[in-house]
């Protein structure tokens, strides 16, 4: 109990939780050329810089509202939606055809599907947190 009752447990536990999305829009912001080119390799030329941009917004804001325990229910659901989104994108196991390339693909939109799970958990968690239950 006393272990779950952790302020810092529970803030390793949102660095961990986030840490996909924080390095990953560290690492969008460094190499902004590639992340433009990855969103142009799924929604096109056009559409590529602004959509580089808003993933860079939500994986660093999100990240670190979760990680600083404020708005904690709506960055860990701007996170999942956005995960939630990007699976489907960029992870359509259903459509790929070689043997070990679905799997991959699958067990990863698995993967994801977890992680979504429990960006929901800390969404509901801080959700009862900010208003207990009469």
């Amino acid at each position: 109990a006393r272990l779950l009752d952790s302020r810092t447990l529970a803030l390793a536990a949102r660095v961990a939780l986030t840490c996909a999305f924080w390095w990953g829009g560290l690492a969008k912001l460094a190499d902004f050329d590639g992340a433009t080119a990855e969103a142009a390799h799924f929604f096109g030329a056009a559409a590529a810089q602004p959509i580089a941009v808003m993933t860079i917004l939500v994986e660093l804001a999100g990240s670190g509202l979760l990680i600083a325990a404020r708005l904690e229910w709506l960055a860990a659901g701007a996170l999942a939606v956005f995960t939630a989104a990007a699976t489907l994108v960029a992870h359509d196991f259903w459509n790929v055809r070689d043997p070990a390339a679905h799997l991959r693909e699958f067990n990863t939109f698995l993967e994801h599907i977890g992680l979504i799970g429990g960006l929901a958990l800390a969404a509901i968690l801080a959700r009862r947190r900010d208003r207990p239950e009469p």
